[in-house]
């Protein structure tokens, strides 16, 4: 699949000033790259099939496709494959950091492009959600292109905005949601984490499948820092002047408490987790996603 990462570099991507053809090259160079992989039993043509089980009526087998494969699929009918899908995106000031490269706001914006592409193309119905201490725009779920371009056109004018409050625009969707849906929540989760997972926990008891992507800048998960540096909270513009030197060992550790707790308490609720570095290709979330996916949700 290696061809393909090109595709997927971030850095690349950024330079794409049209959000609608980097959408467009991030899942065609990634789907390019998964029908050219070694790999097998993994495929994203879910859309129209599913494996065949015991039980299932044969009249719905495809035959010609048992014919090239000698594998037995059952078709599958819109109704039976359409799904809700909304996009959570924070938009929040601490999204906006960047040590050099991409944002992890840019980042973000570009995998919710990618994902709102992929999903319209499997013709699923997906919505958008922005928000930061407050829900900046909600766009409900549809399955069309003009809804598409909708949807694409928020995310290439959205700018960073106040302090990070996860928990509410997540309450305000489980309110909303009244048959059972797919939710990206796509975040830095540099909020109250336990009251984040709380409010996942919530939508998972609901029906809900969700997966959750926690966006960090290759900085904030490294600290290459080695200079007496201020450091600026982006949301309450606090300030703290000290050596990388004396802080990395204890910011490390607390730092990796963090990320495990987030990841644990997601898997453990049923979340599906991803965590990303803004300095990796997109390959991993859209598989976490396209992964999710096609377990059949």
């Amino acid at each position: 699949m290696a061809e393909s990462l090109n595709f997927l570099d971030p850095t690349v991507l950024a330079s794409l000033d049209n959000l609608e053809l980097r959408a467009r090259v991030v899942v065609e160079g990634f789907l390019s790259g998964l029908h050219k992989s070694p790999k097998r039993g993994f495929s994203v043509e879910f859309n129209d099939y599913r494996n065949y089980y015991p039980g299932d009526d044969m009249r719905h087998v495809d035959w010609k496709l048992y014919a090239r494969s000698e594998k037995f699929y059952i078709k599958q009918y819109e109704d039976e494959t359409n799904v809700r899908c909304f996009i959570a995106l924070d938009t929040s000031a601490s999204m906006d950091y960047t040590s050099g490269g991409i944002s992890k706001l840019e980042y973000a914006r570009t995998l919710a492009s990618a994902l709102a592409y992929f999903i319209m193309r499997q013709r699923d119905a997906v919505g958008l959600i922005t928000f930061d201490d407050r829900v900046r725009e909600f766009i409900p779920a549809k399955c069309r292109q003009p809804h598409l371009i909708r949807i694409l056109r928020s995310l290439s004018t959205l700018q960073s905005g106040n302090r990070t409050d996860v928990v509410k625009p997540l309450s305000d969707l489980a309110s909303h949601l009244n048959k059972k849906s797919l939710v990206i929540l796509i975040t830095d989760l540099l909020d109250d984490e336990s009251r984040v997972i709380s409010a996942l926990q919530n939508l998972r008891s609901m029906g809900n499948d969700v997966i959750t992507f926690q966006i960090m800048d290759d900085a904030e998960l490294n600290f290459p820092f080695n200079e007496a540096s201020e450091f600026v909270d982006m949301e309450s513009n606090e300030t703290f002047i000290t050596s990388p030197a004396a802080i990395r060992e204890a910011y490390l550790k607390n730092l990796q408490e963090f990320l495990n707790y987030c990841r644990k308490q997601c898997q453990s609720s049923g979340v599906d987790y991803c965590l990303v570095n803004t300095s990796k290709p997109l390959d991993e979330a859209l598989s976490s996603y396209i992964s999710k996916r096609g377990r059949g949700f």
